[in-house]
């Protein structure tokens, strides 16, 4: 018997895209805090305690889900939206940065898809969000963002938020990709996950690439993105700090631009 709630949506946008689902009466969606964008009036909003995986449940089985996200560095608290009305009503969700929205429906790929942390956007009540440690010591101590995972549950919709482009590569059995660990978005439970050394001393230091890379391992299907969001903001906070100074791109002018006539002097 199907337990998660069986919605419809829509994906809209293109590099800055957002997902709108529409909900029968009475069914729920369940979200990270800060990520709805607009809703009927009929929806109506709730904090739960935990994931929506278990419904009622009891107090010690939301708070082992509670404790499961909190490991993952998210609130204790998921939002949900719920049409209170007599016929479809609307909400919609956005990420924080741009990037693409990843439908999934979790009865095609298993049950379980194993994600990055930050990825998650929202999923249909039913859903259990939970945690994926992985099991290697390096992995622990050289993972990166692919350390500690979030593990999907469940046979409904869930929706992953990831940045640039995403691609999807099906994996054979014994078939081996390596990759930055940043760069993983999501992939099924049969793929074997694990770290690597760079390769040599020079590459490690000089490269830009870091000391370890990911190694993914077939058989099963990964989710790539091409702008993870730590490479972006790695990028902006090394732009704003020059010296101390403000950086004046495309122009001779420097620290003479806008700012001297704006008023815009910090």
């Amino acid at each position: 018997m199907r337990r998660a709630h069986e919605v419809e949506f829509q994906v809209l946008g293109d590099d800055l895209q957002f997902v709108e689902i529409m909900l029968d009466p009475r069914e729920t969606m369940l979200a990270e805090a800060g990520v709805m964008m607009y809703m009927d009036s009929a929806i109506t909003m709730d904090t739960i305690f935990g994931d929506g995986s278990s419904g009622g449940g009891d107090f010690m089985g939301k708070l082992f889900s509670a404790g499961k996200r909190l490991l993952t560095g998210e609130s204790l608290f998921m939002t949900t939206f719920t049409n209170q009305g007599a016929t479809k009503k609307c909400v919609a969700f956005a990420a924080p940065y741009p990037g693409k929205v990843i439908p999934f429906d979790l009865s095609e790929h298993g049950g379980v898809l194993i994600c990055q942390k930050d990825s998650f956007l929202c999923a249909a009540m039913g859903i259990s969000v939970g945690i994926a440690f992985q099991k290697k010591i390096g992995v622990g101590l050289f993972g990166g963002e692919g350390f500690i995972m979030e593990r999907l549950e469940g046979d409904g919709l869930a929706f992953l938020h990831a940045g640039g482009t995403i691609i999807r590569k099906d994996l054979q059995p014994g078939e081996q990709l390596k990759l930055d660990t940043g760069c993983l978005v999501a992939l099924t439970p049969s793929v074997h996950y694990d770290v690597q050394f760079i390769g040599n001393i020079k590459s490690a230091l000089f490269g830009g690439e870091g000391l370890m890379l990911a190694s993914l391992t077939g058989p099963g299907t990964v989710w790539l993105q091409s702008l993870p969001f730590s490479r972006l903001a790695d990028r902006i906070i090394a732009a704003s700090r020059v010296g101390g100074q403000k950086k004046g791109e495309g122009s001779l002018l420097g620290n003479i631009g806008l700012g001297t006539f704006f008023g815009d002097n910090n």
